[in-house]
C-alpha cells in the first residue's frame, strides 16, 4: 500500500510502523505545509491523520476506505515541527471499523482525529 501511495509521498508522509489495527506515520512541517498565519495548514494535519488511519484500517489485509472522519485541532504547529500520527483501532463490526488517531509534536498532542472505515470488496488489495 505504501508503494502505491503517491499522494502521501507527495506531501511528505513517512510510514514508521504498521501492525494489526494500528499504524504510525510522520511528517516534517516544511514551508509548503504552512498557511498564511505561519503555522501548519489544518488540511495537512488531516492528511497526516488520515494516512495513519488508512494504514491501520487496511492492516488486516482487506481493502478498506474512509466512510467518514472528523478532526479537532488542539494547538498550532510551527514550521520545522516533527509530527507523528498514531492510529489505534477501537472497534470492528462486520465491514465497519472505528479508529482514533492522535497527532503529536514531541510529547504534545496537537490534534485528535476519529475515522470510520468500510471494507469494500473488489478494491485492489492493500498489500
Amino acid at each position: 500500500m505504501e508503494r502505491a501511495d503517491t499522494a502521501g509521498r507527495g506531501v511528505g508522509v513517512r510510514l514508521l510502523d504498521v501492525g494489526p489495527g494500528r499504524a504510525r506515520v510522520a511528517l516534517t512541517v516544511e514551508e509548503r505545509h504552512v498557511n498564511g498565519h505561519g503555522i501548519c495548514h489544518g488540511g495537512y494535519l488531516f492528511f497526516l491523520a488520515d494516512a495513519a488511519f488508512a494504514y491501520a484500517c487496511n492492516s488486516h489485509g482487506t481493502s478498506a476506505v474512509a466512510a467518514g472522519a472528523d478532526i479537532t485541532f488542539l494547538r498550532p504547529v510551527a514550521l520545522g515541527a516533527e509530527l507523528v500520527a498514531e492510529a489505534v483501532e477501537r472497534a470492528r463490526a462486520g465491514r465497519s471499523g472505528l479508529y482514533d488517531v492522535t497527532i503529536r509534536d514531541g510529547d504534545r498532542a496537537v490534534a485528535e482525529f476519529r475515522g470510520r472505515s468500510r471494507q469494500v470488496p473488489g478494491l485492489p488489495s492493500p498489500a
